[in-house]
């Protein structure tokens, strides 16, 4: 056993396939275990392969990556996606969270991104680019009163401790440093977390973001890049 996170990755351009095998083989955590040209064959590999990550590009010629992630994760859950595009459209955004997906990186970022995104997602933690991070929580915040006012109330059922994770995580602190922050450990905030998104019946990180945002509890200004 290698101990290396094993990573799939789905795109049809060759070139820049090569670019991502070049970029992942200097990183010595993670290993490149296979390659698909379009959904439909990335969908086949991801059931013989089952990797630990996927790089999956948003726009396919068969299908959209969005469409795919739902597909593999409705079936392989404990498989963590990063979705890869040359956009940045707010509703590509969260609809690839929606979709399940734990990352979000635009193909145009430094290379040095990607690789904090694979990090992150590895640890179980989401990961949206930083150059897009405030167009997603202002757009998130653009919700109506009424539903903050109905959620302000589960907010209250949170410990004061929970209620101080729940806000380092949104403003998107990692695990790692929310617990060195508040002095306890890894475990615990993890444990932490568990509850909250159960407390508030909450199912992934943009929905965390857009609950914290709706309720005016983070600062928009701290997710620019």
């Amino acid at each position: 056993m290698t101990g290396k996170k094993r990573i799939l990755i789905v795109d049809d351009h060759p070139l820049f396939r090569e670019g991502l095998k070049f970029l992942i083989a200097r990183c010595p955590g993670f290993e490149v275990v296979g390659e698909a040209g379009n959904g439909r064959e990335g969908l086949r590999m991801a059931h013989e392969l089952n990797p630990d990550l996927i790089l999956m590009d948003l726009s396919l010629p068969d299908k959209s990556g969005i469409d795919i992630t739902r597909d593999i994760l409705s079936h392989l859950p404990e498989i963590r996606i990063i979705i890869l595009s040359m956009h940045s459209k707010i509703d590509h955004i969260t609809e690839s969270f929606v979709a399940g997906a734990s990352g979000y990186v635009v193909k145009e970022s430094a290379a040095e991104r990607l690789i904090q995104g694979l990090e992150a997602v590895s640890r179980g933690e989401p990961y949206l680019d930083s150059s897009l991070s405030s167009k997603v929580v202002k757009r998130l915040a653009q919700l109506p009163e009424n539903t903050a006012k109905i959620k302000d109330v589960k907010y209250e059922c949170l410990t004061p401790r929970e209620q101080q994770v729940m806000r380092l995580l949104a403003e998107g602190i990692s695990i790692k440093e929310i617990a060195e922050r508040l002095f306890i450990s890894p475990k615990t905030v993890e444990n932490h977390r568990t509850n909250i998104m159960s407390k508030l019946d909450l199912h992934s990180a943009i929905e965390l973001i857009r609950y914290a945002a709706r309720l005016g509890l983070i600062d928009v200004d701290l997710w620019k890049g």
